[in-house]
């Protein structure tokens, strides 16, 4: 993106048409890369970033053709995208199950984190950057846990991505996932209504957990197939809180097989005799109204083979 020497002296940017509404604060912290947040606001306040020779606001939401002054500054340099040699980025190609002008829709696998951070060089986001250059747009819509599997959604157009953020807050995106839960699950329970309160450890680490001060979420849940000793849930999230159907599953007393922040040793072991050395959580269709030809389109991401392997070994309770 930019190197060090890209800002050093005055420069004018002309807005593209795909960018229009983003606010003038997110747009200039995707531009200056390495240059510190609060830097950012300063320089806007002060009137040194100008659009269209006028002082603006941080809040300011960009118009097609608006012209940018920036002023000359230090951007550090970027990190470095990620080799398309690599297997883990060339192998997302076989992943992908859907791809046209607007939109990517990724069977994403477990152990690969949606984006880089917290000690990861890269993740789902930057690899797909890697793999398809040419894109000038590469956004993800919404995002899975690292270990989770499944349906993913990667918006190539900020109109997309408007369209389709509008449709998760109007829960119009339907979202189904399967998990393998410790026990037998109840035949009536429908779903978990439990607010969740997400706290943040000093490592950096989420942990989330049912708290009256939390935010309303719901998960509702059908039963797929019973084992001795386990159950196959379907889960669709209706609100789209961090770690929702994980904690909502230990909340009704049935965590979910191999999670290692909040499941059950005792079951995880037997699992791991069995070879599941990975969570039993996958987002298996997705569904949403496409941006372009505004028809309902549903997609679905099959089971990875050791999740499969999983399934074809535990006993059926008949």
């Amino acid at each position: 993106m930019t190197t060090d020497t890209s800002f050093q002296k005055v420069q004018f940017i002309e807005i593209d048409p795909d960018l229009e509404g983003q606010r003038i604060d997110n747009y200039l912290r995707t531009l200056l890369k390495g240059v510190p947040k609060s830097l950012i606001y300063r320089i806007v306040r002060k009137g040194e970033i100008r659009v269209n020779k006028k002082r603006v606001k941080p809040e300011y939401k960009l118009q097609a053709h608006d012209q940018l002054r920036i002023p000359p500054i230090r951007v550090s340099e970027p990190n470095e995208a990620p080799s398309t040699k690599l297997d883990k980025v060339a192998s997302l190609e076989s992943h992908i199950l859907f791809e046209d002008d607007l939109l990517i829709v990724l069977n994403k696998p477990s152990g690969m984190a949606v984006h880089g951070g917290s000690g990861l060089s890269f993740g789902v986001i930057e690899a797909l950057r890697a793999l398809r250059p040419q894109a000038r747009f590469l956004e993800l819509v919404h995002r899975l846990d690292r270990d989770t599997s499944g349906c993913l959604v990667i918006a190539k157009k900020r109109s997309a991505l408007k369209a389709l953020h509008e449709q998760l807050r109007d829960k119009k995106m339907d979202k189904r996932y399967q998990a393998l839960v410790v026990g037998e699950w109840p035949e009536n329970r429908y779903k978990v209504n439990a607010p969740l309160l997400k706290n943040i450890l000093k490592s950096g680490e989420r942990l989330v957990s049912v708290d009256t001060e939390g935010k309303p979420s719901e998960t509702r849940f059908r039963v797929l197939n019973r084992y001795i000793g386990s159950t196959l849930v379907e889960a669709s999230p209706i609100t789209g809180r961090t770690h929702q159907i994980r904690v909502h599953c230990l909340h009704a007393g049935h965590p979910i097989a191999c999670d290692d922040k909040y499941g059950d040793a005792e079951f995880t072991g037997q699992m791991n005799k069995q070879g599941l050395k990975r969570l039993f959580l996958h987002a298996y269709s997705i569904a949403f109204i496409h941006p372009k030809t505004e028809e309902r389109v549903s997609f679905q991401a099959p089971l990875d083979q050791q999740l499969n392997r999983t399934l074809s070994i535990l006993e059926v309770r008949t």
